[in-house]
């Protein structure tokens, strides 16, 4: 008898892979991924590189695909997405992040396939008006995104409710509002890689890492606060959402604890067994009157559903990431 099919988005990048990895080691699925690979050297390839997946399909023969195995698709992880902050395209981040998810959405709704899609931190703005995943209209629509990512999530947040409002709905259907996802697998994200990715080289090497200045009043240099949040902590919420299909919404997915910039440094530092040395450079100009100083997850409504996992301390995340990871000669999952 064939297995059914859960289709991720997206799973040859960063977020996707964790969760494709962990699909694959459940052995009632078929685990099919959506992506482009890119270039070899890209690195995006060994991201799946250790796990058996069914399938992989380009994302722009995603329906048609779909139409074939219709009978056999369980869910849909939708993690495709364009996720920089500052990509210029904002009609390419509008088609890509609201118009293909709006697409996915319906194709669910009329086949009865379950959906679980990235949302985003971003959709919060500076965070004057709170992190609280309320998912009446109104609120969701008060919300006012700093940059043109945060808006396409922003607009995909809005239409979800709107269409669960009128009976137009998956018969499952989960919004992740992500906050900052570090992790193995980010390796072929450049400049967007986390950054413990980015500064472990120098705290490897013994090197000083160099982070921002503040431009706030209140906050220290470094002192820009962040909920980072491990990348296995998330793969653990979608683990728990494919065995609860009576759940549906959107949910904040984070630590709920914001640390700071230099904490997590510090952290990477030691993780290295390395001494600290952290240099402040001015923040570029051009992303001054658009920098979140402060993010932090409300997770009351993840807990109020059911979900009772511990989240991965900063120091402990930090650790795994770099002793059994970006130490590795082999960093990939």
């Amino acid at each position: 008898m064939s297995k059914r099919i859960v289709v991720v988005t997206g799973g040859a990048g960063f977020i996707g892979s964790n969760i494709v990895a962990r699909l694959c080691d459940r052995a009632e699925f078929d685990v099919v991924v959506v992506d482009w690979l890119e270039t070899a050297d890209s690195g995006k390839w060994r991201n799946l590189s250790k796990h058996p997946v069914c399938d992989i399909w380009a994302p722009e023969e995603l329906f048609e695909k779909l139409d074939a195995v219709k009978n056999r698709v369980t869910a849909i992880i939708h993690m495709g997405a364009i996720s920089s902050t500052t990509e210029p395209d904002a009609d390419m981040t509008l088609r890509t992040n609201f118009g293909l998810t709006r697409d996915v959405w319906n194709w669910c709704a009329q086949s009865g396939v379950r959906l679980i899609y990235a949302s985003s931190a971003a959709t919060y703005g500076d965070g004057d008006l709170g992190f609280n995943d309320d998912n009446t209209f109104e609120a969701l629509s008060s919300l006012r995104p700093l940059n043109a990512y945060g808006y396409s999530k922003y607009l995909f947040d809005q239409y979800a409710i709107k269409q669960a409002e009128a009976d137009h709905a998956p018969p499952q259907w989960v919004g992740l509002k992500f906050f900052n996802v570090y992790g193995p697998n980010e390796y072929h994200k450049g400049s967007m890689k986390s950054v413990v990715a980015q500064i472990f080289p120098d705290a490897q090497a013994g090197k000083p890492v160099k982070l921002f200045k503040s431009h706030r009043e209140g906050f220290d240099d470094g002192g820009q606060l962040r909920d980072f949040v491990y990348v296995d902590d998330i793969v653990d919420i979608v683990d728990w959402l494919m065995d609860r299909p009576d759940i549906s919404g959107i949910y904040n997915a984070g630590s709920g604890q914001a640390r700071s910039f230099a904490d997590l440094a510090r952290a990477t530092f030691a993780a290295a067994s390395k001494a600290d040395a952290i240099e402040y450079i001015d923040m570029p100009e051009s992303i001054r009157d658009r920098y979140q100083y402060f993010t932090e997850a409300r997770m009351e409504r993840l807990r109020a559903a059911g979900y009772e996992k511990p989240m991965t301390s900063l120091e402990e995340g930090v650790r795994r990431y770099v002793q059994d990871f970006l130490s590795q000669p082999d960093p990939y999952r």
